[in-house]
């Protein structure tokens, strides 16, 4: 219903937003960066989780997948983008006055990444090439971004930011028995068929943006 306000009002807290494959999107940048290490074949498509899937098949999977998450968030970010339908929702935000923060489990570098690239700075680089942080951008504060070094720092920073509601794109997270109980939680991906969860499963902004305003401007 048009002008009926946002669900979740800024008195009750801020609204917490994951970062990896939640803001920002890889596209196919996992893909090429998997295919010029061969770790799949020419020809293979499909989003991060494919890749990931693809990947685990193998002998080596866990920690050839470390190694490449290691080195696309840290030397192929440039090649990400906003995900689609961000820019709207956080533009909306900012103008009807609604919190946010971003909290992220990101280590200061890969322990796989021989080149040490600081991966908490390169992500705020990135955010600042974005207007995250611009008056005349999104105007989110960057004392309202948070990295975490495990998923148990980054629970309990959802907790201590008082969040009303969590936004991410991992099922572990959301299902994590330490996510604080008291906060709302929405998992950014396709619908899982494979058994019902006790949060919403939205698979686009625009749907994040309904559920939180109620409305579809």
């Amino acid at each position: 219903m048009a002008g009926a306000g946002p669900r979740f009002e800024p008195k009750t807290g801020p609204i917490g937003l994951d970062f990896d494959n939640t803001l920002i999107a890889y596209g196919q940048v996992f893909c090429r960066a998997a295919q010029e290490r061969g770790l799949i074949p020419e020809g293979f498509t499909g989003t991060k989780r494919a890749v990931r899937e693809a990947i685990r098949k193998r002998r080596d999977g866990e920690f050839s997948w470390q190694l490449l998450q290691g080195h696309v968030y840290g030397h192929r970010i440039d090649e990400a983008t906003l995900a689609d339908g961000v820019g709207r929702f956080l533009d909306r935000c900012r103008r009807e006055g609604v919190r946010l923060c971003i909290v992220s489990h990101k280590t200061e570098c890969s322990p796989f990444d021989p080149s040490r690239v600081k991966l908490r700075s390169v992500a705020l680089d990135w955010m600042e090439r974005h207007q995250f942080f611009a008056a005349d951008g999104f105007a989110l504060d960057r004392d309202a971004v948070h990295f975490t070094a495990t998923r148990a720092e980054k629970l309990a920073r959802i907790a201590a930011l008082g969040c009303r509601l969590f936004i991410d794109d991992l099922e572990e997270v959301l299902s994590d028995p330490g996510f604080p109980a008291d906060v709302g939680r929405v998992l950014f991906a396709e619908p899982l068929p494979v058994r019902p969860l006790a949060y919403k499963v939205l698979p686009s902004w625009r749907q994040i943006e309904r559920e939180v305003f109620g409305d579809d401007p």
